[in-house]
């Protein structure tokens, strides 16, 4: 494959191929969520330990980023990748065919590392080929594809379990999983070439994150994606809970709220891919942040009191879910930014942070409750430490903070 280093407009099909890639992880978790209720009574457990299994695929992915990242950096993007897609087939394929809850867990883990490396290196071609505002776009293109595929998997994911079981639900994640693997390695160029890889003993490139984790800036912006996804997870995790339990949805209803909800998620990406062009990151973020947060407030009254039922929880959720989406592809953009030179390093720790975040926060909702309220409280909670941090810790809210100092693809933080 050839090497691409240039910062063209990027293709329709690399945008594809980058939120394929991406997105995984997200499949992996949305096309099984219908089944959750199911899995607690063909398992016979509890619903806390069957929502662990949602925390395993996260955890699996903080650690398997922070494994992949160097790996790339080392060897370049394709082969990382294709041994991470590789793991997520043959768990599929054990998740399907498990006997009880706790290989379940191990095995779900295990799944969540192998789709690390779709994830880290689909960020880390992005870096490779943009910076900045440049790189919020192609990542906010990229949030259309991993934005519309989850719209659709609870729905596939509602008719397989409907029809099959929930077991045949990771069938069908193997065979897509097969499918990428195969497009990955036909299409996918290694925007890496050996002349630009870090050449150290891999024991210095794994102590790379030294220099990360000790740079205030980076660690500030890289902490936001987290918590942008800990929002979306706090909401996936619970909603089966709150919507088919709480509010008597069907799985087919459930699907369809779902849907609706992920539109807003694609809609506020696809915003913001045109807000980018003409306003920095940064002031975008210190715009929606905020108001994330007070419709967090309306979101946790709507829940508490009861008003207006269903649509009452729902319209807040709804607007919320779509401004929570413009924080993640601005604070990557502006993280990747700071270390080109170890671009798949800063992407794993991104994206560890990521699935981390989201992995702790998540099974605080069943901890609580499994009720709107529980879920509100999570999704609020969340909402202020994101405030707190871009408050506190980024130039957002400075004097000057995010005027343009340089051309949109490498525009600087402030």
């Amino acid at each position: 494959m050839p090497s691409v280093t240039d910062r063209a407009r990027p293709s329709a099909r690399f945008v594809l191929l980058m939120g394929a890639m991406a997105a995984l992880p997200a499949i992996t978790t949305d096309m099984y969520l219908p089944s959750l209720p199911d899995v607690v009574t063909d398992l016979d457990t509890t619903p806390t330990l069957v929502q662990a299994t949602i925390t395993g695929v996260l955890l699996g992915g903080a650690v398997g980023q922070l494994l992949v990242g160097p790996l790339t950096d080392r060897y370049g993007r394709r082969a990382p990748v294709l041994v991470g897609i590789t793991i997520h087939v043959i768990t599929s394929v054990l998740c399907m065919l498990t006997p009880g809850i706790w290989p379940l867990l191990v095995l779900r883990l295990i799944q969540g590392i192998g789709n690390a490396a779709a994830m880290t290196s689909a960020m880390a071609v992005v870096r490779d080929r943009y910076t900045g505002s440049g790189a919020s776009v192609i990542l906010s293109r990229m949030m259309l594809v991993v934005g519309v595929a989850p719209l659709f998997a609870p729905t596939v994911g509602s008719l397989v379990a409907g029809v099959a079981g929930w077991r045949a639900v990771f069938a069908v994640l193997g065979l897509a999983g097969l499918g990428l693997g195969v497009v990955v390695w036909r299409f996918l160029p290694e925007t890496l070439p050996p002349e630009r890889r870090l050449h150290e003993p891999l024991g210095a490139t794994f102590r790379g994150y030294g220099a990360l984790l000790t740079d205030s800036s980076f660690m500030a912006l890289a902490v936001l994606p987290g918590l942008g996804l800990g929002v979306i997870m706090s909401y996936v995790a619970g909603s089966p809970f709150v919507l088919q339990q709480g509010y008597g949805l069907s799985e087919n209803e459930f699907a369809l709220v779902f849907a609706v909800n992920g539109a807003g998620l694609v809609l506020g990406s696809q915003i913001n891919a045109s807000m980018v062009r003409r306003f920095p990151p940064l002031t975008i973020m210190r715009v929606t942040v905020p108001t994330t947060l007070a419709l967090a407030v309306v979101l946790i009254v709507m829940a508490a009191t009861g008003t207006g039922g269903l649509i009452g929880l729902l319209t807040p959720l709804w607007f919320l879910l779509a401004v929570n989406s413009l924080l993640m592809p601005n604070a990557s953009a502006l993280a990747l930014s700071l270390h080109g030179e170890r671009a798949g390093s800063a992407a794993a720790l991104i994206g560890s942070m990521q699935a981390g975040l989201a992995g702790l926060v998540s099974p605080v909702v069943g901890v609580l409750g499994e009720d709107a309220v529980a879920m509100s409280t999570v999704i609020l909670g969340v909402c202020l430490v994101a405030f707190l941090v871009l408050l506190v810790a980024t130039p957002a809210y400075r004097p000057g903070a995010g005027r343009r100092t340089g051309p949109t693809t490498d525009g600087p933080i402030a």
